[in-house]
């Protein structure tokens, strides 16, 4: 009988240290779950919106913003090629003062202060959000495919759905309202714009997304379509797939969890809810 319970000790006392060492920096009410391998259940979606929910950069921003520029008689007027280029930079009023800090500043803000400046920029990309928003309301500019499906099968299934986006509040919130029908755009929270300090890449938004829904991070998926997208995402510590979009094919997305060119409209062939589950628990 000694020799058992030595025995039966020295197997507990091995099994509890390889549990402390597997977990070691893990919360302690993770621990369980580890060392059973639980499975773990898709928690939330978390959509970017420019690229990803909608085609919107090259003929719904683009063209905005050089609405707006001839609508205040700036002379300037940023090509496809150029615009894609500015799409490193986070933001539409980081992408103006980046793009005039390159090439020089208009004549009508030339002789300003930089405050007067930001002034301007800030004036100038409200007046394109408002002709971004017609371009929305008007339907121009269509959900990519297999947007709505996903969408569909998370509301089913009682998974939580986000936008967390660089973009102004009102925009993607009217992208969400309008090309959406009203149930599933109630299903949704939006995370946009200058609702955080730091931009994408920085992970603000998302950490702000996961810390006011509650969201156990491992248990969330990113849906990006561009490198800076993916770095922010990465940095906040969530899992991200890649859905290609016209100005992002060629980008470097080696950090991501899965590369695809579209969510697809046929669920057969295209990323379902398991697919994003699978990837979580990769």
């Amino acid at each position: 009988m000694h020799v058992i319970y030595t025995s039966l000790s020295f197997l507990l006392s091995a099994a509890v240290g390889s549990s402390a060492f597997v977990s070691k920096g893990m919360p302690k009410s993770r621990i369980s779950t580890v060392g059973l391998n639980e499975r773990k259940t898709l928690e939330a979606i978390l959509f970017d919106c420019d690229g990803v929910l909608a085609e919107t950069e090259r003929d719904g921003h683009r063209q905005s913003f050089n609405r707006a520029f001839k609508l205040k008689n700036i002379d300037d007027e940023w090509s496809v090629e150029r615009y894609g280029k500015l799409l490193e930079i986070g933001g539409g009023k980081e992408r103006m003062t980046g793009h005039w800090n390159e090439v020089g500043w208009p004549d009508e803000m030339a002789d300003d202060n930089d405050e007067m400046k930001q002034e301007k920029v800030k004036e100038l990309h409200m007046l394109k959000t408002d002709l971004f928003m017609k371009l929305i309301d008007e339907k121009v500019i269509p959900l990519r495919p297999g947007v709505l499906r996903l969408i569909d099968e998370a509301i089913e299934n009682g998974v939580q759905l986000a936008v967390c986006s660089t973009s102004n509040e009102k925009a993607v919130q009217n992208i969400v309202t309008t090309l959406m029908s009203e149930e599933q755009a109630s299903k949704f929270s939006v995370f946009a714009g200058d609702m955080v300090k730091t931009k994408k890449p920085a992970p603000d938004v998302y950490n702000m997304a996961v810390e006011e829904m509650g969201l156990d991070k491992s248990k969330c998926i990113v849906i990006e379509d561009s490198h800076i997208g993916l770095c922010a995402a990465k940095a906040a510590g969530i899992a991200c797939i890649v859905t290609k979009s016209s100005y992002t094919g060629g980008e470097d997305f080696t950090a991501a969890d899965m590369v695809v060119e579209e969510l697809g409209d046929d669920a057969t062939k295209g990323v379902t809810l398991n697919t994003l589950s699978d990837l979580i628990n990769a």
